[in-house]
């Protein structure tokens, strides 16, 4: 049977489902997202790809959208997912999305790649969280990374630090500012500052170079654990971007078991462009994105669900090393090894290698961890 597109609409096409409790409601292959003004998108389903009649739902749950043919569910009553696309690496137990998504793999190199708007200027593009509205300090250093391989086309970065001052939003514009401290023949340098409504929100350095022939050469080794076909797949909301974590490491939950504070975790991009400068930013991008669940995974009751509502938590400097040409759009294993916490604040130091075991980059972290003063919990779409 064909299923009508619909005007504005578009189509998702893998497998989509919808779950009302434990209950699947819906099944399609057919499935179609529409965008509307001021409000959350939907995913719509075909009628003949049902597996509960709407009238036998809670009226609440189903949303009129005025498509003939299609029924379309509230994603804040009923879980809508999205199954990613399916390879050898993830047939058995392919990457799962929840509905909405806050974006693609086109989105997030639409975010990190800036745009130049003056000498040493680069501006990167808007796009709004729903939940929070706070720029992740990582996607910032992304974006500073990407800003210096743009500034020195043909050398690749060696190293870039960020320390994150003040609060980024993502609903208004800001600016990466680079200075340049020299730029000789094997190496550029620069001073690198965020800056929002004419305030600096964070500040590091970029070095940048060309690749030399081997005079020594050794490495740490990867560490022993499994693959990605034998981890456990998360949902960080980005279609396109599989993420896998060894042994079930990474937990929202403060009721999770306890563990060492180490996490493993595959990552890949699909559909990259090929630009160094592109892949290198994406390294970086997820730098900030589970040291701080690594400092608390050994202890009891604490855990991410009580970010931003009962703890302050958040990257407070990144520093990274990049060692070789990155390839993002293969698997690369981020080991992160939480090696101090206390005095409101954790360490981490990374490692991030190839599939073939090569190590490509280290980064450092260091972050905030503290309770709020106010008993009652916060607002997470506002706190730092």
């Amino acid at each position: 049977m064909n299923t009508p597109s619909i005007c504005g609409a578009t189509p998702w096409s893998h497998e989509a489902r919808a779950w009302h409790g434990d209950q699947l409601i819906a099944r399609s292959r057919s499935a179609q997202r529409i965008e509307r003004d001021g409000n959350r998108p939907l995913l719509l389903f075909p009628l003949g790809d049902l597996v509960v009649a709407p009238d036998a739902l809670p009226a609440e749950v189903v949303v009129d959208h005025g498509a003939d043919g299609f029924v379309a569910y509230d994603d804040r009553r009923v879980r809508v997912e999205l199954v990613d696309a399916v390879d050898a690496d993830t047939a058995d137990d392919p990457p799962v999305i929840r509905f909405p998504p806050w974006g693609d793999v086109a989105d997030l190199v639409d975010v990190i790649d800036v745009r130049p708007d003056g000498d040493g200027r680069y501006v990167p593009a808007l796009r709004g969280a729903e939940e929070r509205s706070i720029v992740e300090g990582s996607q910032l250093l992304a974006q500073t990374v990407v800003a210096g391989c743009r500034e020195t086309p043909g050398r690749r970065v060696v190293s870039a630090s960020m320390a994150f001052l003040r609060v980024v939003h993502d609903t208004m514009p800001h600016v990466v500012e680079l200075e340049t401290v020299s730029s000789g023949r094997s190496f550029s340098s620069f001073v690198a500052h965020v800056v929002q409504d004419d305030r600096r929100c964070a500040s590091g350095v970029v070095l940048l170079g060309s690749t030399s022939p081997d005079v020594i050469r050794h490495q740490v080794d990867a560490p022993d654990v499994a693959g990605p076909a034998a981890s456990e797949p998360v949902d960080l909301s980005v279609v396109g971007r599989d993420v896998r974590v060894v042994d079930g490491a990474y937990t929202n939950d403060s009721d999770a078991p306890v563990g060492p504070p180490v996490i493993d975790a595959w990552l890949r991009h699909r559909g990259l462009p090929d630009d160094p400068a592109i892949h290198a930013g994406v390294l970086a991008h997820f730098t900030g994105q589970m040291s701080i669940a690594a400092a608390m995974r050994p202890h009891a009751g604490i855990g991410q669900d009580q970010s931003h509502r009962t703890l302050s938590t958040a990257p407070m400097a990144i520093s990274l090393s990049v060692h070789a040409e990155v390839r993002a759009d293969d698997w690369l294993l981020y080991h992160h090894d939480a090696t101090f916490a206390g005095d409101g604040l954790a360490h981490s130091d990374c490692r991030v290698h190839n599939r073939d075991g090569g190590l490509v980059a280290s980064f450092a972290v260091e972050s905030m961890i503290k309770g709020f003063a106010s008993k009652q919990p916060m607002d997470r779409r506002a706190v730092l």
